[in-house]
């Protein structure tokens, strides 16, 4: 696992009362992200995200998947990390998905799709190696079990999915993770946040 953290900077610049750019060191690299105001951590990159890229251990050359994008941070960082691979980033928000694909030309990124998608429900042809999600709290429990059985379905045999989630459920998780993958482990957390990841 790699270690960089944020040693750079995370810092704002407002271009206008609606768009804002947000810079940042993510795994060694100095990235910049334009966002929206009505997407999620539009300021800042929040602790549970930058959590999940320090922990996550992508395949030389893999297809990885960042689902539920938003702007984009996490999918940049994959693809930063993946030069020889092919990285999707995918959103159900129009909005989101404009903001990732500007981000990845923003960022030099280019071996990546950026896909408009309700879950897997546009990308459901393709198989990763890795998918990652700071998946969202306010969503059933039915939901997340669905995207968690999506996911087992599209993870090639070996290929291991990592969320950042709240701590409150973090048992949640971990009961479905071995139901469904038959495998779990807790990774890096503090206060608020849990890294979780298991193997297809």
């Amino acid at each position: 696992m790699w270690n960089c953290g944020l040693g750079w900077y995370n810092s704002l610049v407002m271009d206008d009362v609606s768009n804002f750019q947000i810079r940042a060191k993510l795994r060694g690299y100095p990235l910049e992200f334009k966002t929206e105001r009505d997407l999620f951590s539009y300021k800042v990159i929040d602790e549970g995200t930058k959590l999940l890229i320090d922990e996550i251990e992508i395949p030389e050359g893999g297809t990885c998947l960042d689902l539920g994008c938003g702007y984009g941070a996490i999918g940049v960082t994959m693809a930063k990390l993946n030069p020889r691979g092919k990285n999707y980033l995918v959103d159900k928000d129009f909005v989101a998905t404009e903001c990732a694909r500007k981000n990845c030309e923003l960022n030099g990124v280019f071996n990546t799709d950026v896909v408009l998608s309700n879950g897997f429900s546009h990308i459901n042809n393709i198989k990763f190696d890795l998918i990652a999600s700071n998946l969202p709290t306010h969503v059933s429990k039915e939901t997340r079990m669905q995207f968690f059985k999506d996911a087992k379905k599209q993870l090639n045999p070996g290929g291991k999915i990592y969320v950042v989630t709240v701590n409150k459920i973090k048992p949640y998780i971990e009961r479905t993770f071995e139901e469904v993958f038959g495998n779990y482990t807790k990774g890096t957390h503090d206060k608020t946040y849990t890294v979780s990841w298991a193997t297809g």
